[in-house]
C-alpha cells in the first residue's frame, strides 16, 4: 500500500517531463485551447478540471449546515454545521496544490493537467487529482489500539471534461479510494467509484451545477449512500459563490465519497456554500 500511495503522489512529478512538450503544443494552438469549462475549482463536491493559474492563491470557505430534516428543533440544520477552510495555490499553470482543515478531517491534495480540450482538435480535457485525508473523528477512547495510519485515506481521480457549448460543460471521474480504517467488516478498504457532474450556464453570472458519485463495491449492509449535490454558481467580481443542497455533510473527498449518510428521498439533505477568493 505504501508503494501505491508513493506512486500516486509522485505522479505529478513524473509528468514534469511532459511540460516542454505541452508548451510546444500550446505555442502552436494557444488560441484554440478551450477555456472556462468550469468557473470554480469544484462543480459542487466533485473537483472540476479547472486549476489555479500559476502564482494564484485561493482562500476557500466551504460550509455545510446540518440536515434540513431536523426541522425547527435543529433550526433546519443551522445549529449543526461543518466548516472547511482551504488554501489552494498554483505552483505552475499545470500543477495546483492545496491544504484544508474541517471538523472532520485534514486534507491535502494535488491537481494537474494532463492534456487540454482544443477547438477542432482534442475533444476533452484530462486532469489528474490525488488527495490524502487525516480523519479527525476517530477517538482513541473508542478504539484503544488506534494508530495514526488508521486515520489516513487516499483518493486518486482521473477527471475528464468536455465543454460542449458556451452554456454546457460535463465531466466524468473514475475514482480510486482507499481507507486504512473502515467501521464495517464487510467493506473493502479499497473502493471504486464513478463520479459525474456538469454545469449549465443560465445567465452571464449564474449557472446550475450538479454532481453525483456511484460507489461500485459498497458493502451490502452499509449505512452509507451515493452523494448527490445540486446548486448554483454566482460569479461576483473576484470570487465565485456556490450555493447548493447536498446529501453529504463531509466536504473532503474521502468524506463525501465514502461516508455520505443523507438521503434525498427522505429530505435528509444539507444546505451549504463554497466561497472562493483569489489573491
Amino acid at each position: 500500500m505504501k508503494k501505491i500511495t508513493l506512486f500516486l503522489f509522485l505522479l505529478p512529478l513524473f509528468t514534469f517531463s511532459q511540460e516542454d512538450l505541452l508548451e510546444g503544443l500550446d505555442s502552436i494552438s494557444v488560441n484554440q485551447k478551450v477555456s472556462s469549462t468550469f468557473k470554480a475549482l469544484k462543480i459542487v463536491n466533485l473537483e472540476s478540471t479547472k486549476l489555479a493559474a500559476k502564482g494564484d492563491l485561493y482562500f476557500i470557505v466551504a460550509h455545510r449546515f446540518g440536515s434540513i430534516k431536523d426541522d425547527f428543533e435543529g433550526f433546519y440544520g443551522l445549529d449543526n454545521a461543518n466548516t472547511q477552510l482551504k488554501f489552494v495555490y498554483g505552483l505552475t499553470d499545470w500543477l495546483t496544490i492545496s491544504g484544508a482543515r474541517s471538523e472532520l478531517a485534514y486534507d491535502f491534495s494535488t491537481k494537474y493537467t494532463l492534456i487540454n480540450q482544443v477547438n477542432e482538435g482534442f475533444p476533452v480535457t484530462f486532469t489528474g487529482f490525488t488527495s490524502l485525508a487525516i480523519n479527525n473523528t476517530l477517538k482513541e477512547s473508542l478504539y484503544p489500539k488506534l494508530k495514526f495510519d488508521n486515520r489516513l485515506s487516499y483518493v486518486a481521480q482521473l477527471l475528464v471534461s468536455r465543454k460542449f457549448s458556451e452554456k454546457l460543460s460535463l465531466e466524468v471521474a473514475p475514482t480510486f479510494l482507499h481507507e486504512n480504517f473502515v467501521d464495517n467488516p464487510l467493506q473493502n478498504n479499497t473502493q471504486y467509484l464513478i463520479g459525474a457532474g456538469g454545469r449549465y450556464k443560465l445567465s452571464k453570472r449564474w449557472s446550475l451545477n450538479i454532481d453525483y458519485a456511484a460507489h461500485l463495491n459498497r458493502a451490502s449492509n452499509s449505512i452509507y449512500k451515493n452523494p448527490l449535490s445540486i446548486g448554483f454558481d454566482l460569479e461576483t467580481g473576484g470570487h465565485v459563490f456556490q450555493m447548493h443542497f447536498t446529501s453529504s455533510q463531509g466536504i473532503h473527498e474521502a468524506g463525501y465519497l465514502a461516508q455520505t449518510t443523507g438521503d434525498w428521498t427522505k429530505a435528509d439533505v444539507y444546505f451549504g456554500f463554497n466561497l472562493l477568493r483569489v489573491f
